[in-house]
């Protein structure tokens, strides 16, 4: 059965967070179990949302539409009106996943809306930079790193798009542990090297 990662879209959304994210999850080029997974995009509401770039994105579904019953992850872009607690309905959906026992995944200011929620209370977790997160319960669990993934919590800080992939596509499993890291050392390093390594990681 197809599984849904579902995509947060909010207005002033940060372009940069989530398209690796996006391409590999869609793309069925290096993966384990092509067409395991599918994206749908999440909105507050069905209307349009601008991105902070001024991308124009149409939502699939509304909160209310979310099936947590073929859902894999929900992933969830940093951008304007996190800290604002406008964005806090996200929040909500993030606890049902969690109380669902499904994975999570959060970058930059997004990670504030599971702060707010208490998602980050009981797990290893990090954000922009110490302190983005204000005051919540799980401040002694911050970690000052790029990403961090824990019992089914991905964090990021909104510098660390590639990094922030990478553990998404580790905990959905999307691609083998040696393709994963050689995908990793691809879009990091640029290399014909590197591009030669990812392709033999599918001969083997």
């Amino acid at each position: 059965m197809t599984q849904t990662v579902y995509l947060v879209l909010a207005d002033q959304l940060a372009d940069w967070e989530y398209g690796h994210v996006a391409a590999q999850v869609s793309l069925q080029q290096f993966q384990q179990q092509p067409g395991r997974y599918e994206l749908r995009t999440v909105g507050l509401t069905a209307d349009p949302i601008r991105t902070v770039g001024g991308v124009r994105m149409l939502p699939d579904v509304t909160i209310g539409d979310v099936s947590l019953d073929d859902a894999a992850m929900l992933v969830m872009p940093g951008g304007d009106g996190w800290e604002t607690g406008e964005l806090a309905a996200f929040g909500k959906l993030a606890r049902r996943f969690r109380e669902a026992g499904k994975p999570i995944a959060a970058i930059c200011g997004a990670t504030v809306g599971l702060a707010a929620e208490g998602l980050l209370d009981d797990v290893p977790h990090t954000s922009n930079f110490p302190g983005a997160l204000g005051s919540y319960g799980g401040a002694a669990l911050y970690r000052d790193e790029r990403v961090v993934r824990a019992d089914g919590v991905i964090t990021a800080g909104g510098a660390s798009a590639l990094e922030f992939a990478r553990e998404v596509l580790a905990e959905l499993e999307t691609f083998s542990p040696g393709t994963l890291q050689a995908w990793y050392e691809f879009n990091r390093d640029d290399t014909a090297e590197a591009f030669g390594k990812l392709v033999a990681s599918v001969q083997d």
